[in-house]
């Protein structure tokens, strides 16, 4: 047999054993092991604050704006020199400037600038607190008592100095329901 055969013969030996451990052995272990009791997943019963919910109505924080088209995740790629980009910025600032009550150069820019993948449950503590007295409001809360539930669900900053703070709006709004 030739160098080139044996070669061959060897690479074709790699792909049969990489296809059987990666494509049949590895995923039904996987199917097994999520069947054991006790480890199944239950879509309702899945608790977590790492993905943002915009709920609809004024008793609700609200979070970024999206970019993404369900069901998938992913930006736009418009930049600021875009027209169809500005005019959208506009339309967004002017709409919560008119939800909150404010004037549109209060509206922080997180309130309008969209997060690319549509699942970041965080906002600015700048745009929480913006949000404060019309939630206050719809609950019949004190806003002193909506801003101590705004800084109980800051987190503080990535490794005590990356990035800025932010509030957790899924979680912040779980505080709300349960406080209301």
């Amino acid at each position: 047999m030739t160098t080139f055969g044996k070669q061959a013969l060897a690479g074709l030996r790699v792909l049969l054993v990489l296809t059987l451990i990666t494509g049949i052995l590895y995923p039904a272990a996987v199917w097994a092991v999520s069947r054991l009791p006790g480890l199944q997943a239950n879509a309702e019963a899945v608790d977590t604050t790492l993905v943002g919910i915009d709920r609809e109505g004024d008793q609700w924080f609200h979070t970024r704006p999206s970019a993404a088209t369900l069901p998938a995740s992913g930006g736009s790629n418009k930049g600021e020199l875009n027209e169809d980009y500005d005019a959208v910025i506009a339309q967004r600032r002017a709409e919560i400037a008119q939800r909150e009550g404010v004037p549109e150069d209060r509206v922080p820019q997180d309130a309008v600038t969209a997060s690319a993948s549509g699942l970041d449950p965080h906002i600015s503590d700048a745009y929480a607190l913006l949000q404060v007295p019309r939630v206050a409001r719809a609950n019949g809360m004190s806003e002193d008592r909506v801003r101590e539930l705004v800084t109980d669900n800051t987190d503080g900053r990535g490794a005590g100095f990356l990035g800025e703070p932010g509030v957790n709006v899924t979680a912040l709004n779980r505080a709300v329901q349960a406080a209301g």
